[in-house]
């Protein structure tokens, strides 16, 4: 199952039933779980934590030092989950001693030459298509999808199940649940089709556009929004984690569709 033709470090920790085809390089401190599949050409270095049963097609360059000028050397890793698959020409920088690590979790997606930089943290069952480059310190929280040719400023947060349309610049927080499109980028409703996919219920679907309303439509301020959010809307779990996420959005949210 291993190329003669593959470059692998003796020291490094191969799984059980793992393929790595040939030209494929792996470094000393690598580890890579059971039954994934490493396609030819692929570069794994230093710090790399692969899971079980991934996929790591031609190309794809994991866990090299951090492009931060900042980086000095420390050390750190790259951990990506299982059942994760990583596309063509994918590169995925090790993190530094902000975060000490990037991540990307289990059954995500990351099509074609996607980069990922240093101390990103990606959730599970992510989607991220061709093409997008995403800064460093970005967190990406779980079931959100990113389409291609985005653009992801550092720092940035994209909340679970959000939707971010193809050739975006992403320069604020993406609030949960949303769906964003435009330029500058903009509010464009409540990922509803996602969240039905998922099983959410049409009340809990119709409370979050509620919510949304408030935030986004009405006109009002986001500290008359949350006000009224708090006061009328009825007490759920998507509630605290959307107010949650604004306040911690100390970079500030997307604009609203008009303003």
């Amino acid at each position: 199952m291993i190329s003669p033709l593959a470059n692998i470090h003796p020291k490094a920790k191969i799984g059980k039933n793992v393929t790595i085809e040939p030209f494929t390089t792996i470094t000393e401190d690598v580890v890579i779980g059971d039954n994934t599949w490493i396609g030819p050409n692929v570069t794994i270095m230093d710090g790399a934590r692969i899971g079980e049963n991934c996929k790591i097609f031609p190309g794809a360059v994991i866990s090299p030092v951090s492009q931060d000028l900042k980086y000095n050397g420390e050390y750190t890793t790259t951990e990506i989950g299982a059942n994760t698959t990583i596309r063509e020409y994918v590169t995925i920088h090790k993190g530094t001693a902000d975060r000490g690590k990037t991540v990307v979790g289990e059954n995500c997606l990351i099509m074609a030459y996607v980069h990922i930089a240093h101390d990103c943290l990606i959730g599970n069952n992510v989607i991220i298509a061709n093409a997008t480059q995403i800064a460093g310190h970005v967190t990406v929280e779980d079931w959100a999808i990113i389409e291609g040719m985005c653009g992801i400023q550092q720092f940035v947060r994209i909340g679970q199940h959000a939707f971010v349309t193809g050739d975006s610049s992403v320069r604020k927080n993406v609030p949960p649940y949303v769906k964003a499109a435009r330029e500058p980028l903009a509010y464009a409703g409540v990922n509803s089709v996602g969240l039905r996919r998922r099983g959410f219920s049409l009340e809990q679907i119709l409370q979050i556009e509620d919510i949304y309303r408030n935030l986004y439509v009405k006109g009002l301020n986001v500290s008359n929004a949350i006000r009224i959010i708090e006061q009328e809307s009825p007490q759920t779990a998507e509630k605290d984690i959307i107010l949650k996420f604004i306040e911690e959005s100390k970079k500030g949210i997307i604009r609203g569709p008009l303003t």
